[in-house]
């Protein structure tokens, strides 16, 4: 038996037919759901300083089912072709496993962010996105970035002023070419926090299932559950506050690239980040103990990890050191398709990244609708909404003849925000795809696990469009 482990693209490959395999869908349907569509890959010079760099990128569009394509840049030096049509395959299963109407794209530029200073990146962004426009792979209509590994609102700002310089004065809705903006660049407030936010609502809902938490030994609700989140980017630093905060689950161990941190009896994760922001690492945060071996985070006891850096963290060589009961996968393909085997020979409930992670794609959705209207959420309801409840609360009152306190009716009679309106859509969005894909496993005796199942909800959405199309009648 080979020992060679399953590279990324391979393992969505592996999920995607062993899905497919338990559909009756015509294989020349389902070869056009796996099959990547287009594939733009570009070398292109750039001046840094005083010499010229020649920089690799892609970007991918998986599936056109549904136009806008959608799927975020990243800026790595492990970026390669494969890698971005697996992260473009996934998107197009994400966005169908939420209901968000896109086909599935992703982009990378090989490069390490962390070797450029900002006017360098700004070139190089420049440079990527008008390698982009010039292929028709950037459009409100037609393909839609967003943030990724490497990148965030800055990048996305730099993306949306080059495309404006361009198209601006002859297209409208010129704004919506790329989502993750500043707020005051046509972004949408909560679209930072957006991921995380998601794993928080997902894990949640997860662990509510009586019966999901009997099969592993818990207890329902997050109340308490023990953490351990690898990555503290954008996604692990929001989902860490957002369990601890709201959910108040215990953070027991953080791993990121300066080493593995550990306290069995928590860590406050809103201070851990004012730490490292203020030493540059959370090695010596005060309470807790740094692992010898950094790796040592995937053979913590916990009853939840979630990996949220890169993709084929937990591989065949170290899934047999995991102790968690549930993992989340915040990350893209953190567990590779070889190691989910053996964890589920193990029991460990894995809960697949095309939906705990989607909450980014959601509320891009969001923002890219907010750009096509040209308006706010919130801004002509929230006002109506105020005085109403002010109306029903002094109704109220005069009936009963009791004052409500000021501070009562200061939360009852607010009206939402569009932060509010944001969290209150990705919350439904991830609630209701959670319960498509667990009446799928819970229903089908064949689906042994949580991916498939989300596999074949995604999969029956995407062949529905090819057919009402008339492409597979």
């Amino acid at each position: 038996m080979s020992s060679k482990q399953a590279s990324f693209l391979e393992s969505v490959h592996k999920n995607f037919d062993k899905a497919a395999s338990l559909t009756d869908l015509p294989q020349g349907l389902l070869s056009q759901i796996k099959a990547c569509n287009s594939i733009y890959e570009m070398n292109f010079p750039v001046k840094i300083g005083k010499k010229y760099e020649v920089i690799k990128a892609f970007r991918v569009q998986h599936s056109q089912h549904r136009l806008p394509t959608k799927g975020g840049i990243r800026f790595s030096s492990y970026v390669n072709k494969d890698e971005v049509q697996a992260l473009a395959a996934l998107m197009t299963f994400k966005c169908a496993i939420v209901d968000v109407p896109f086909g599935g794209a992703k982009g990378g530029v090989a490069i390490s962010p962390r070797k450029y200073n900002a006017e360098a990146l700004e070139k190089i962004t420049r440079r990527y996105t008008m390698e982009l426009i010039r292929k028709n792979f950037i459009g409100p209509s037609s393909d839609v970035p967003a943030p990724d590994y490497g990148t965030g609102a800055r990048e996305m700002a730099w993306i949306l002023d080059t495309y404006t310089t361009f198209k601006g004065g002859s297209e409208i809705d010129a704004v919506g070419c790329v989502t993750g903006k500043p707020v005051n660049q046509n972004g949408i407030r909560g679209r930072t926090e957006a991921t995380g936010r998601g794993v928080f609502y997902g894990l949640r809902e997860l662990l509510l299932d009586e019966k999901m938490m009997q099969s592993v030994g818990l207890e329902t609700g997050m109340a308490g559950k023990r953490i351990v989140i690898q990555g503290l980017g954008n996604v692990g630093s929001y989902a860490g506050l957002i369990c601890q905060n709201e959910g108040d689950a215990k953070i027991i161990a953080v791993s990121e690239i300066e080493g593995t941190i550990y306290n069995p009896d928590g860590i406050d994760v809103d201070k851990l980040i004012k730490y490292r922001n203020r030493k540059k690492s959370f090695l010596g945060f005060p309470g807790t103990k740094t692992l010898k071996n950094r790796e040592d985070w995937v053979g913590i006891e916990c009853d939840v990890l979630i990996p949220a850096a890169l993709e084929s963290q937990i591989r065949k060589d170290n899934a047999k050191k995991v102790k968690a009961k549930i993992i989340a996968e915040a990350a893209n393909g953190p567990v590779t398709a070889d190691a989910e085997a053996i964890l589920l020979k193990k029991g460990v409930i894995i809960i697949p990244d095309m939906y705990i992670n989607a909450g980014g794609v959601t509320v891009s959705y969001f923002e890219w609708l907010k750009n096509l209207s040209h308006m706010r959420f919130g801004r002509m309801d929230k006002r109506f909404n105020q005085n109403a409840y002010g109306n029903l609360v002094d109704l109220i009152e005069r009936n009963t003849g009791k004052r409500v306190t000021n501070r009562d009716r200061s939360i009852i009679v607010r009206g939402a925000d569009e932060v509010d309106l944001v969290r209150s859509g990705l919350e439904e969005t991830m609630i209701t795809s959670l319960g498509q894909i667990m009446d799928i496993y819970k229903r089908r005796k064949t689906v042994k696990d949580l991916r498939t199942a989300a596999f074949i909800s995604a999969i029956d959405k995407v062949a529905s469009d090819y057919m009402t199309l008339g492409v597979f009648p």
